[in-house]
């Protein structure tokens, strides 16, 4: 789909018209180019392959309005990879330009407030709920997003409900993508005291349920409940984070849902150098002899985030397996007064019993991050990510073997600059 240039033309031309209301108007850019090598990324490296390389780009302008009442923003993209357009075309093939955000926030006053459209949800360490900011594409919602907010305390009530287009009769939703539901409703509550943050979520999926040759058959809607809660604490030098999650309803039509996730990672910075420890725990199902479904799946946060950088576990993958067993610790080292340098080990095993008792030893990854700020907008990005699988990953990655070595290399350049920024006092 295309948004010609004069739609965004004509929401700047809306913002300058109710400038009597109006404080702010805003646009940035958000450009980023990322370079990646992968010889094992996301799963083993199968034998005979060759590696792959390419470079990925983000090109994102966004336009915001605040008023006394109404907040807009507006936000269009296009995500292409170098070379998938032929030479000379007179329009892009591959159809990459489009609508990221397009929201308004209606204002009744300071403590109440309506968001309706589509909108970046994120909450806490975006372990649930996320923006996604890794991928170019990122992630967003269509919804209705209603918040109170008084003295420290935040709470936001949301829902959704998915269609393909207009219709005439009936409600169903084919698309069978991953995790794509067709109903959400959630609370997600935030109170805020000195030093520590404390939240909890409760959030409602609703997920249609096909059937037949092409699932194409609609056979009604199962749901999928997430409770939990998250906490942030910084007392002196520390920054403590711990959360615990539980999945219960159903985790397809008919089999029923029982799990969790349970995390804690802790930060020191005694100077200049950073050093944290955690882990991570998803419980899983086994993988022989379990009627009941046990998988916890983190549905729509930043899951590149969390559980290495290489993305075996979570992201697009791994969802109704045997679940994870993760503990980390990473340094932060400067490496100069605009540079640092990131470093993580991971040690993975699995939650849920593999076939045939095998050894729980998932793997070892080590990701290593370097980090310039070039100036104020713009920063390089320079990462190398290896993989030290043991036999039991290739019996949840699909029976590829791990003899050969797994690694992913990248580097990016993010450059975020303000094109315009003006401010009205109203009369």
């Amino acid at each position: 789909m295309r948004y010609p240039i004069t739609l965004v033309l004509g929401l700047v031309l809306v913002c300058f018209s109710t400038s009597l209301f109006s404080q702010e108007f805003k646009a940035d850019i958000d450009f980023r180019d990322r370079f990646e090598f992968r010889h094992g990324f996301n799963n083993l490296f199968p034998d005979g392959a060759d590696p792959a390389a390419f470079v990925r780009q983000r090109a994102r302008l966004n336009l915001d309005f605040i008023s006394e009442h109404v907040d807009l923003k507006f936000a269009i993209q296009d995500i292409s990879t170098w070379g998938d357009t032929r030479q000379i075309l007179p329009q892009d093939e591959n159809n990459s330009l489009m609508l990221f955000q397009a929201w308004a926030r209606i204002k009744f006053n300071p403590n109440w407030s309506l968001k309706l459209g589509r909108q970046v949800i994120s909450y806490d360490d975006q372990r649930i709920l996320g923006g996604l900011d890794w991928a170019m594409q990122g992630r967003f919602h269509d919804a209705a997003l209603a918040r109170y907010q008084k003295d420290g305390f935040k709470a936001d009530v949301a829902v959704t409900f998915n269609q393909q287009g207009e219709r005439v009769f009936d409600t169903d939703f084919p698309i069978i993508g991953f995790f794509s539901y067709k109903s959400m409703q959630f609370l997600h509550m935030t109170k805020t005291w000195e030093n520590t943050t404390g939240s909890f979520l409760f959030l409602n999926n609703g997920f249609q349920s096909l059937t037949g040759p092409d699932n194409d058959i609609a056979e009604g809607v199962f749901y999928r409940q997430t409770t939990g809660a998250f906490v942030n604490s910084k007392p002196g030098n520390w920054i403590m984070e711990g959360f615990a999650y539980y999945q219960s309803g159903e985790a397809e039509a008919g089999v029923d849902l029982s799990a969790y996730d349970i995390g804690f990672q802790g930060s020191y910075k005694p100077g200049s150098v950073l050093y944290g420890a955690g882990f991570e725990i998803l419980s899983g199902t086994d993988q022989e002899g379990e009627s009941k479904n046990k998988s916890f799946f983190p549905l729509y946060g930043t899951n590149h985030k969390f559980n290495g950088f290489m993305d075996y576990f979570y992201v697009g993958n791994h969802a109704n397996n045997v679940g994870l067993n993760d503990v980390f610790a990473r340094v932060v080292i400067p490496t100069g007064e605009r540079a640092n340098l990131l470093v993580k080990a991971h040690y993975f095993g699995a939650n849920a019993e593999l076939t045939g008792g095998a050894d729980a030893y998932l793997g070892t990854e080590i990701d290593a991050v370097y980090t310039l700020n070039f100036f104020k907008f713009a920063t390089l990005n320079v990462g190398y990510s290896h993989m030290f699988a043991s036999d039991s990953m290739s019996l949840i990655k699909g029976g590829t073997t791990n003899d050969n070595n797994n690694y992913w290399a990248w580097a990016m350049i993010k450059i975020n600059p303000t094109l315009l920024r003006h401010q009205w006092t109203p009369d």
